[in-house]
């Protein structure tokens, strides 16, 4: 498409999209294959939005969805949750601002990011903080709104309560001791193996080797018997004993994953300690739903206070090395992976 003719088309509100297509279920991460199509895009209501998509971030729910893991993932499909672009066709006052975004919808129950175009409701958009580049931006999306949703529900930490992070150097994990050391919390991060906290907080983080110490029993001791007064369970079963028995009296435990779905669960330690558990499923958010969460946080990106992930040129790949990419997600790469459009 000629440069004028796809001005005209996008004063229209129509734009050819070039789109990494998934037809069928792979079951296995080496079986994924993508097809590169072009795809039309056509507002059909008002407030809707065509972005051209600069970066796009990939998660392991883009990889498990393609796998088929996922029953309410559709064929065909353009996979990708997590974007930053420019809005090139839509309300006057939004075109040209750039723009990220994520959702639990987009990518999975309808078109998603791994395109060249992304076409949403202009509520789905947060502004892209100027001192963010479009790369780092794309990869904010579904660690962040996971661990600021799950504060959000258990109730933000406050100065001088104590969280517990369960898989400190997960990206949830590291944005949970983001955001919970930005409200002034006192933070442990726990890690499976003997390492340092690779992440950014705002404070000291204490960290904590599962392999090598009582969990629970060495914070109660740091904490003068009280516990957690918040556990960040990003992992789930494997480290459910040893964060419930963490928990101070009237503590919350979030939950956003699990690798075995049934636990023993202590009903009499759960009323007795006045528990709340809260269970957290960003799959199920909306674009626009995801959107008012990055909304929040985008002040504190603004002033420095909460940092993108770092994303390096390795883990930077063009479209049509998607399925490396994915493979390398699949892989558990402890780094955060981006695609960009081909120049």
């Amino acid at each position: 498409m000629s440069a004028v003719a796809n001005t005209m088309t996008q004063a229209r509100g129509d734009v050819l999209a070039r789109a990494l297509r998934l037809h069928e279920k792979s079951g296995e991460a080496a079986n994924i294959r993508f097809t590169q199509e072009e795809i039309p895009l056509r507002m059909e209501r008002d407030g809707q939005v065509i972005v051209r998509v600069t970066a796009a971030g990939v998660n392991p729910s883009d990889v498990k969805a393609a796998m088929g893991m996922m029953p309410y993932a559709v064929f065909p499909r353009t996979p990708g949750r997590d974007f930053a672009g420019v809005v090139v066709a839509g309300p006057a006052d939004l075109i040209g601002q750039e723009v990220f975004g994520t959702g639990g919808d987009v990518g999975i129950r309808r078109d998603g990011s791994h395109a060249s175009h992304l076409l949403l409701d202009s509520g789905a958009l947060a502004p892209k903080p100027a001192n963010l580049s479009a790369v780092e931006a794309a990869g904010i999306g579904v660690p962040f709104v996971t661990a600021w949703e799950g504060f959000r529900r258990a109730g933000m930490p406050k100065p001088g309560e104590t969280v517990l992070i369960m898989g400190a150097n997960g990206k949830v994990g590291q944005a949970a001791i983001q955001i919970a050391t930005l409200c002034g919390a006192r933070v442990f991060g726990v890690v499976r193996k003997p390492e340092g906290y690779r992440g950014h907080a705002n404070a000291p983080v204490e960290v904590l080797d599962h392999s090598a110490c009582d969990v629970a029993a060495r914070v109660r001791d740091l904490t003068n018997g009280k516990g957690a007064d918040i556990v960040y369970n990003t992992v789930g079963d494997p480290y459910y004993a040893a964060a419930t028995a963490a928990l101070a009296l009237k503590g919350r435990q979030i939950f956003i994953a699990a690798v075995k779905k049934i636990v023993e669960f202590d009903i009499f330690a759960f009323y007795r300690g006045r528990h709340t558990y809260v269970g957290i499923d960003t799959l199920a958010f909306t674009a626009v739903e995801s959107a008012e969460l990055l909304r929040e946080m985008v002040p504190h990106f603004a002033s420095g206070k909460l940092k993108p992930f770092p994303i390096h040129a390795d883990f930077t790949y063009r479209f049509s090395a998607a399925k490396e990419a994915y493979m390398t997600v699949i892989g558990s790469s402890p780094e955060r992976v981006v695609l960009v459009p081909e120049e």
